[in-house]
């Protein structure tokens, strides 16, 4: 039986074609690739003297940060990071912490 070209049911009659599309330009699968850009942000991060703090909150809260963040024009984290500062500032004012 003779490959149809337009046939395009039967991939392994076309494993050896090639496709158009964008050429691959990197050698590492793309778990790995990620793993790399991973460990790489957070050197760059340690370098800016940054620390990763984690927390979890309510979807409700989540949404409004992000909703805030968009108004203010910054990310997520920068929005965070604010509140914070300006709690403990007020806290230092107050005399509330040490």
């Amino acid at each position: 039986m003779a490959k149809q070209q337009t046939d395009r049911t039967t991939l392994d009659l076309f494993a050896n074609e090639k496709r158009p599309g964008r050429p691959k330009t990197n050698p590492l699968p793309r778990e790995t690739q990620l793993k790399i850009n991973k460990r790489n942000q957070l050197k760059r991060d340690r370098e800016n003297g940054l620390k990763r703090v984690e927390l979890k909150v309510e979807a409700e809260m989540l949404e409004r940060l992000n909703q805030l963040a968009l108004q203010q024009n910054v990310s997520r984290a920068e929005l965070i990071q604010s509140i914070l500062k300006q709690q403990i500032d007020s806290a230092l004012v107050a005399g509330q912490l040490i």
